[in-house]
């Protein structure tokens, strides 16, 4: 009878240690993601986003609104 307490006492005791080691990996792996979420989204997201701008304002500016043709018939070749 005392055995049989203790043996349920002692897996009782094992299942709580094994649920908060595994609580406490997934509490670290959701802050971990967290906080990763969180330098991506308000870190690189606007610097790639103002990059992208630059480069729509600079690409739009070097195109010609002539093509090759208009040019080589005004030129008149």
């Amino acid at each position: 009878m005392i055995g049989s307490l203790l043996t349920f006492f002692a897996v009782g005791i094992a299942t709580i240690i094994v649920a908060s080691v595994v609580l406490a990996i997934v509490g670290s792996v959701i802050g971990i993601v967290g906080s990763l979420v969180s330098v991506l989204l308000f870190k690189v997201a606007p610097v790639l986003l103002v990059g992208w701008v630059v480069l729509k304002l600079l690409d739009r500016r070097s195109k010609s609104s002539l093509s090759a043709a208009d040019r080589k018939w005004l030129d008149g070749e």
